[in-house]
């Protein structure tokens, strides 16, 4: 995360976006809220100075953005690559979605999400050393 904190500016404009939610947005974060994505807590609407995050995991450092139709525009496109760069630059990995994909497939959603946890965290029962699961 990048070390600048969030005026009280940014907060209030975080809090308000909190409580207006796009459909979408309420949608994925039905799913998200209370630990529901394998055990991890979600953030809404986080303040990442100069940003502000769809939805964050700190213990993943990963970001998960929904995108409107104001995204698919060449500035909009140029914007988000910006915002990706600098999110990267300080350590965060970063998913998007667009707002169809969570109205049409939230379930191919929450797959995608999974499976991106799946594969940066650790299995949470191991085998013992020299042991192989059985095919």
């Amino acid at each position: 995360m990048p070390t600048e904190r969030a005026s009280p500016e940014q907060r209030q404009f975080a809090r308000h976006l909190r409580y207006q939610l796009t459909d979408c947005e309420r949608l994925l974060w039905r799913q998200l809220r209370n630990r529901g994505l394998a055990g991890f807590k979600f953030r809404r609407q986080h303040p990442c100075p100069p940003y502000v995050l769809d939805f964050y995991c700190a213990e993943l450092r990963l970001v998960v953005e929904l995108d409107g139709g104001q995204h698919f525009d060449e500035a909009g496109l140029a914007k988000d690559r910006l915002r990706t760069a600098y999110l990267q630059h300080h350590g965060l990995e970063v998913l998007r979605f667009s707002n169809l994909d969570v109205i049409r497939n939230l379930e191919g959603v929450l797959t995608e999400i999974l499976s991106w946890i799946e594969t940066r965290t650790p299995h949470p029962n191991p085998l013992p050393n020299g042991e192989r699961e059985l095919d």
